[in-house]
């Protein structure tokens, strides 16, 4: 939980989306006052500021950091078809926000990345998310980056394909490998404990998990998942040829709104994606408080509770 004093303004972006969703709810109960963008109209809510406008618009990014005390930088594009949005979503949207808080005397910048930045090889979409970190680390604001493994929770869209797939009895899986998990309500607490900034916390480049040692293994994952929606599905592995020829085939047929890309591909058969140890933020500053067994079940509730998944 984070105290709240009288100056406290935090300026996030990304608000609408999943993660940000979240921190919204975390913010409001921590009685903090928030100032966050959007693109879209939104509906008025209790202790927020909404600012329209995008991460290519320079004047709604000032307005937005305007005697903010701190940044959340959530923002970012995380699947496209065409290379060209990543570098614009991640490396330049990311030098706009950088650059509207240091010419608002923005002290703190909490930057959301990805645990695939880690491996930039791998994607476009991880090697994008890297440079934006490059730009957050050179930038002389007083920062901390967080990578995120798979993120599940309410209103997430992604997980959610394998909570309905697992209903149907089949979790289609890339090859073997394991991962590390975090609900989303846990890493919102994080996102604001780390608001406070301090010398353990400045400069550095967080992955944060479940806490379970080792992550998860793709079978065992799927199992989890199944059990959360009452089901003991059958995980299958795929080859890494087959998930390419599906990734052709639904850029074929549903053109920029495909779901699975070559380059998330890329990035889905690597065989390691759990934190790295060492990696995790301070556990005097926080820890996970959602097991994931349970947090699971959680979801698939409220999944059936808003009609995505039958019961």
């Amino acid at each position: 939980m984070v105290a709240k004093r009288p100056s406290d303004l935090l300026a996030i972006t990304g608000a609408t989306g999943f993660v940000g969703q979240a921190v919204l709810d975390a913010a409001a109960a921590a009685g903090l006052d928030v100032r966050a963008l959007t693109r879209r109209r939104q509906k008025a809510r209790a202790g927020v500021e909404w600012v329209q406008g995008d991460l290519d618009n320079k004047r709604a990014l000032r307005r937005l950091v305007a005697r903010a005390s701190a940044v959340i930088h959530i923002a970012g594009v995380v699947n496209s078809a065409d290379p060209a949005a990543f570098e614009d979503g991640n490396v330049r949207g990311t030098l706009n926000i950088v650059n509207a808080a240091l010419e608002a005397g923005v002290g703190r910048f909490v930057h959301v990345s990805s645990l695939s930045a880690r491996e930039p090889q791998l994607s476009i979409y991880g090697a994008s998310k890297r440079r934006g970190e490059r730009v957050v680390a050179s930038s002389g604001l007083d920062w901390t980056i967080v990578r995120p493994p798979g993120i599940y929770g309410p209103r997430d869209t992604e997980m959610f394909e394998l909570f309905r797939l697992a209903r149907k009895g089949v979790v289609p899986l890339p090859p073997a490998g394991r991962v590390s998990l975090i609900h989303v309500a846990d890493l919102a607490d994080l996102l604001l404990a780390l608001v406070r900034g301090g010398e353990d916390v400045t400069g550095m480049t967080f992955e944060p998990d479940d806490g379970r040692p080792g992550g998860w293994t793709h079978g065992e994952m799927a199992r989890a998942i199944g059990m959360a929606v009452g089901k003991r599905p059958i995980a299958l592995s795929l080859p890494r040829t087959l998930l390419e020829w599906v990734a052709r085939a639904d850029r074929a047929v549903r053109r920029d709104k495909a779901k699975l890309t070559l380059d998330r591909v890329g990035y889905m058969c690597h065989p390691d994606w759990t934190v790295s140890d060492g990696a995790r933020p301070p556990a005097d500053l926080w820890q996970p408080q959602i097991a994931t067994d349970a947090g699971l079940y959680a979801t698939a509730a409220w999944y059936r509770d808003m009609g995505w998944l039958k019961s």
